[in-house]
């Protein structure tokens, strides 16, 4: 450890006695490192901000429950007589232990009909659900359904432009499920019309021949592989030998496509500013290698004294690392300048509102490019050094 202050403090007076040709001699590293630094917070910085969109702007955190009612034979697709399906009972059940996960639940059933009414047909679409608060679409009269409407099973629906235009002022109309009362409609800029209503109405033989999905909206991206494992599990449980008939899907794929872009663009970048970060370690290199030969007596002197090889090496190795650090913190502060100065000119040319992302791994990065530039140039002039014979070294003086 004493040799190691000792190899230390000969390095930083060395760096203070020559720093403008210190500075010079590791322009490369400097550079590299703040470009390295500068890339990699605005590719952090990148990745948080498409996580957060896709948070809100993407299905990626939605968790799809399907079941297959067919089956393909010699390219055919066939319906089979029995499969599990998910009702109204079971949506209760996963709601319950899914209930500390932040996910919200939806069933929906859709089929279509021609409805009649006033001595005329509207072909539309009949969405069962147990709930519209995912529905974004906006409210124009009376209410959405409630949860109330799921546990009375009340037969209420709610419709959409579309079909208000058609259908006029009546308050009920038929449906192929009985009689439903319209108590809202709202505007979901579709030109297809649309009827909401209760799922509970319906009977488990209509459930079966219009078989539901579950959608599980995961509040956190990252937290959907977890709670597809915990759907999956209950799926095995509660349908037994049928399972197989219950497929739980996501969109895990795209994101780890989205992850492998990222790396991949992190990779690609790292290996381009790396050029510029070897220029560095030659600089390194060069500045040892004078380091060597104008203390050639020194090194002469102190081997003479009782000085080891191992002795000499460490000296050049630390003050090589001790360069390189010194470097990798100059270009460090220039990275974070750099974005500090470049950032708001991208969202000025943009209009994207991301932010630069400054984490521990960077730092990391940094950290580790530094002592191994130090040691893979360094290692060359401080054998070179500790070679060097005695006597050779005192007369060369």
């Amino acid at each position: 450890m004493k040799q190691f202050i000792s190899a230390l403090s000969l390095a930083l007076g060395s760096i203070r006695a020559n720093l403008f040709h210190t500075l010079l001699s590791v322009l490369g590293i400097i550079i590299g490192v703040g470009a390295l630094v500068a890339i990699l917070c605005m590719i952090d910085g990148m990745e948080k901000y498409a996580k957060e969109q896709i948070n809100t702007t993407t299905s990626l955190n939605i968790i799809v429950v399907q079941c297959e009612p067919t089956y393909v034979s010699n390219g055919i697709s066939i319906r089979k007589k029995d499969f599990a399906f998910i009702t109204y009972s079971h949506f209760k059940k996963l709601q319950q232990l899914l209930s500390h996960d932040s996910v919200k639940l939806t069933l929906t059933s859709t089929s279509s009909s021609e409805i009649d009414f006033d001595n005329k047909k509207i072909p539309s679409l009949l969405i069962g659900c147990t709930s519209m608060t995912g529905n974004k679409s906006k409210l124009t009269t009376g209410k959405l359904l409630a949860e109330s409407n799921l546990e009375s099973t009340d037969s209420v629906a709610v419709v959409n432009q579309s079909f208000a235009k058609q259908f006029g002022k009546g308050k009920n109309i038929n449906t192929p499920f009985g009689k439903l009362s319209v108590i809202g409609a709202l505007d979901d800029n579709s030109d297809k019309p649309r009827i909401f209503f209760p799922i509970s109405i319906l009977t488990n033989d209509q459930l079966k021949q219009y078989t539901p999905e579950l959608y599980a909206e995961v509040s956190n991206v990252e937290n959907v592989g977890a709670v597809k494992k915990k759907i999956s599990d209950w799926v095995k449980s509660e349908f037994g030998k049928s399972a197989g008939d219950i497929k739980v899907i996501t969109n895990e794929l795209r994101l780890e496509q989205i992850e492998r872009g990222f790396l991949l663009f992190r990779i690609i970048m790292g290996l381009i500013v790396g050029l510029s970060v070897i220029v560095g370690g030659i600089g390194v290199m060069n500045v040892l290698l004078i380091s060597v030969t104008q203390r050639t007596m020194e090194i002469g002197i102190r081997k003479a004294m009782g000085a080891k090889r191992s002795n000499i090496i460490l000296q050049f190795l630390t003050e090589a690392i001790t360069i390189s650090c010194f470097g990798s913190i100059c270009g460090l502060i220039l990275g974070i300048t750099f974005t500090a100065v470049a950032l708001p000119i991208i969202k000025s040319i943009t209009k994207i509102p991301f932010q630069a992302a400054y984490t521990v791994d960077t730092l990391l990065i940094v950290s580790s490019i530094a002592v191994l530039v130090g040691i893979v140039f360094g290692t060359y002039p401080a054998m070179r050094a500790s070679r060097l014979n005695p006597v050779e070294a005192i007369r060369r003086e």
